[in-house]
């Protein structure tokens, strides 16, 4: 098996901080989820995560006019270009300082950083490659405390910049002759945002107190006027007029200062701004912080976002109220409008909430949230088509594969959950939880619908289906027994005890109804279902078990220890396989506070969950660590180690210490230094001025709390402090050729084909494994000849056409033909191909999903009134 799996997307967590954008078209959202950014595509309902990350969380976007590059920033001030068209890196930067916005001129020539008390402008990537994307052209001194927020004009000749010191700067992206620098003042509070009226210089600017100041300018855009040249840069222009290009590139950087009170002899026959109206959000007076805002030029439409979770849309310039709506307590972190001014963004960090929202028809266009504290537990469906998540928050998500969105919540547990599972039929899904009950939810109608609980209240840690689906089993932490009940009744059947410890794992084997139940009392004990709930083996570890898992045949048992071990048995003959020590291969990382090295604090650390792989010849662990170990299981060596993140915002990323964060005074990483900052949110208590004094700023540990392989054999997930990570086989960039020899070309093929040799040509394209070949090949055979053709194929390519079907099912339009290969093939084949049903399992299974999701698809068109008739026309078409 081939271990070329990359990352593929980020589920769970739709977004964290930073600002959301629109995309050109206006039908995707850019939104910074942790350290990595995701696109979520409205209009084709899918979300896609970029394959690349900073190094610590982003902190801005800004997105160039064609919407080809994206600048992303993250908290440390480091910088990468992004082309969003091949979705990879051009550029590394480091901007020296914590950046807090990044803005793209209208024409997509300069662009603006706004950072500490400065704001700086660059000459924007240009078409060309260049060794240094980023060079830097004015430095604008004028604020005296941070800046926060930028505008441009429409013709992009001015850009404003508004600063927490309660002032807005009006300055020139050239030296204009009669433009100033000074501050627009009228506000008491930070700025939050400011903008500029469309093709004017007049422009509006919010402060956080929920105010609202309308400037006018007395200058048109038209009657800004440049600078003449002085000093040596006008006798140069004089000495010689060709030269005016090599003057530009050796055009060194400038500083401009601003004043923050011009005398008035420097403001006559100088543009002038002045104070037209003040407008107040909160004429109620209630203490709420607007926090975002946004302003689509076009249409005048002002969104405003407040620290309540209240929104506001106005039409400016006469601020007339249009709606106003409450999305949630928490407060909005970010405001977004799209091109045509139809859809709303609003992200809220607090919940990890991402929703839009259509204005006009008063509708959610997406609606998406992730879980509030870290995830701990995934499964995935049968078919692979699902994968249900649950969390500390007490939810349970459903995960659609294929659009990377959740689709249902379930929050009828009232503590953290523990274990989720699918049945066999994959329309039901069953969780244990802290709270002391079992519950069961049906994915038809999505309700619970079967609650299991014990006579005595306890809590349970895990969960396990048998393959009937008829029992369910989950192991007590606290009272050290397995509780088995009927999910046809919902009675308990049997209590199983014999353990001396917390039941850390239960896994049923897929193939006989023996439940393996692991304990901190240093043994993994297996039961008899049928045999009156006795105890069939116990087998003896040398150290507490975390987890414990069957091999898809049944065959094999795979234990984790506490001492970084994994163990292999024969569950049939109870005696131990073989054994992989993982101690080395885990490297753990140091914590900002901890007083021992990195290689010290990964004595005490273990895998804590394990997964076979679909075919059964390797397996996934995962534990308190940022990597996910893949071993063969037969040989017991390492093939692969995946860094599930390169995150320095979580805690336990680093491996050695850091001797800058040491001072005489102790370590700079125990002093609380965002505790002042209160980023908009209303203060709860009494006689307080700077937010709430318990509140704390901690660091996430990074950690794996559950890895799974897809039952398709194509991907695996894992639950982490990040969120739920996909990794899956990327077909694009491998070449893969199988039994090749020098006679066999694209060429041959094609001749082949026009000979109508069809078996030939197959098993030619097949060795070359190109995909567009096979499907030339495929799809030139005639109908009535697909039988012929299938049972002339050698048994080895019969796999592989099935695999490469399989995948096009997804993608293609000409479903009855590859349903009729489908079938030929497995009819022809079925009884060779179930003597390798072991290995051939993952294909079969990645063929049932294609075709059950279109079968999905066909039931939902059935259902609807009138749709037999635009079927049926369909049909004749």
């Amino acid at each position: 098996m081939k271990f070329a799996y990359r990352f593929s997307n980020l589920l769970g967590t739709v977004y964290r901080r930073g600002n959301l954008n629109f995309t050109c078209d206006g039908n995707s959202v850019i939104s910074p989820v942790g350290n990595r950014v995701t696109i979520f595509d409205l209009k084709n309902n899918k979300s896609d995560t970029l394959p690349l990350a900073t190094r610590y969380n982003v902190k801005c976007v800004g997105l160039s006019p064609d919407g080809r590059l994206a600048i992303i920033v993250d908290e440390g001030g480091n910088a990468l270009l992004v082309s969003l068209v091949c979705r990879s890196v051009l550029h590394h930067f480091h901007f020296k300082g914590s950046v807090h916005s990044v803005s793209f001129s209208p024409d997509g020539r300069k662009f603006v950083v706004t950072k500490g008390n400065i704001a700086q402008m660059y000459h924007a990537p240009g078409k060309k490659r260049e060794f240094n994307a980023f060079v830097l052209d004015k430095t604008y001194f004028g604020p005296y405390d941070e800046t926060t927020c930028i505008d441009w004009t429409d013709d992009s000749r001015c850009f404003v910049v508004g600063s927490k010191d309660m002032s807005t700067w009006v300055f020139g992206a050239e030296r204009w002759d009669n433009l100033i620098y000074y501050a627009l003042g009228g506000h008491k509070d930070a700025i939050v945002a400011c903008f500029f009226e469309s093709s004017s210089l007049d422009l509006y600017s919010l402060s956080q107190d929920g105010v609202l100041c309308v400037w006018q300018c007395d200058t048109l855009p038209e009657g800004l006027r440049l600078k003449p040249p002085a000093g040596w840069k006008a006798d140069l222009l004089q000495q010689e007029e060709k030269g005016e290009e090599e003057d530009q590139d050796g055009d060194r950087e400038t500083t401009i200062r601003g004043k923050a009170a011009p005398a008035e002899e420097e403001k006559t026959g100088k543009v002038k701004y002045s104070r037209l109206a003040k407008y107040f959000f909160n004429k109620e007076g209630d203490f709420n912080n607007l926090t975002a805002a946004a302003f689509h030029k076009k249409s005048h439409l002002l969104v405003t976002g407040f620290a309540s979770g209240i929104f506001h849309l106005h039409e400016l310039p006469e601020f007339n109220l249009i709606h106003s709506l409450s999305i949630s307590d928490q407060s909005i972190a970010s405001v977004a409008i799209n091109s045509s001014g139809d859809w709303i963004a609003f992200g809220c960090s607090g919940l990890g909430q991402l929703l839009v929202w259509e204005w006009q028809s008063e509708s959610y266009v997406l609606k998406q949230q992730g879980h509030f504290n870290s995830m701990v537990a995934l499964a995935y469906s049968p078919d692979g088509q699902y994968i249900v998540t649950g969390g500390d928050d007490g939810k349970v998500k459903v995960w659609n594969t294929l659009s990377g969105f959740c689709f249902v919540t379930f929050t009828e547990h009232s503590s953290g959950v523990t274990g989720v599972t699918f049945t066999a039929t994959g329309y039901v899904v069953v969780t244990s939880s802290m709270d002391g009950t079992v519950r069961a939810f049906d994915l038809h109608r999505y309700r619970n619908f079967r609650t299991f609980t014990s006579p005595r209240p306890t809590q349970f840690s895990c969960v396990a289906v048998d393959a009937s689906g008829e029992i369910v089993s989950a192991g007590a932490q606290d009272s050290f027994e397995i509780f088995v009940w009927s999910m046809q009744t919902g009675r308990l059947l049997d209590v199983l005890s014999g353990h001396e410890g917390p039941i850390s794992g239960l896994c049923f084997n897929p193939v006989k109804s023996i439940l393996a139940s692991a304990s901190w009392d240093k043994t993994v004990r297996l039961w008899d279902m049928f045999d009156s709930w006795r105890t069939k083996e116990t087998l003896a570890l040398t150290s507490d078990a975390l987890a414990v898992t069957f091999r898809p045949d049944g065959a094999e048992l795979a234990v984790a220890t506490l001492n970084s071990q994994i163990t292999f048995w024969d569950p049939e003959n109870a005696v131990q396989t073989g054994s992989i020590e993982g101690r080395h291969d885990l490297k753990t990382g140091r914590k900002e506070l901890d007083k021992i090295t990195a290689k010290h604090s990964a004595k005490g650390k273990a895998f804590s969950t394990l997964c076979y792989s679909a075919d059964g010849q390797s397996i996934l662990a995962g534990g308190v660590s940022k990597f996910v170990c893949i071993y063969h299981v037969r040989e017991q060596i390492l093939m692969k180690r995946f860094e599930i993140s390169c995150n320095l915002s979580l805690d336990a990323m680093e491996e050695f210490l850091n001797r800058r964060k040491m001072t005489e005074f102790g370590n700079l990483a125990l002093i609380d230094q965002d505790a002042g900052q209160e980023d908009g949110v209303a203060i709860p208590l009494p006689g307080v001025k700077k937010g709430d004094m318990s509140s704390r700023h901690f660091k996430p540990e990074i950690r794996v709390t559950s890895v799974r392989f897809s039952p398709t054999g194509r991907c695996w997930a894992a639950t982490t402090t990040e969120g739920l990570l996909i990794y899956s086989l990327d077909t694009r960039v491998l070449f893969d050729p199988f039994e090749l020899d020098t006679s066999v070309t694209p060429r041959r093929v094609r001749e082949a084909l026009r000979r109508q040799d069809f078996t030939r040509a197959i098993l030619m394209a097949l060795r070359l494994n190109e995909s567009k070949l096979v499907q030339e090949a495929l799809e030139a055979v005639p109908r009535d000849e697909i039988e012929v053709v299938s049972s002339s194929l050698p048994e080895l390519y019969v796999e592989k056409v099935l695999e490469f079907l399989a995948s096009s099912f997804e993608v293609s339009r000409h479903v009855e033909f590859y349903l009729l290969w489908t079938q030929k093939l497995l009819m022809l084949h079925g009884q060779k191909l179930k003597s390798r049903a072991g290995t051939l399992l993952p294909v079969i299974q990645f063929l049932q999903k294609s075709i059950q999701r279109h079968l999905d698809d066909l039931s939902k068109l059935k259902k609807r009134p009138g749709a037999e008739a635009e079927h049926e026309s369909g049909h004749e078409t």
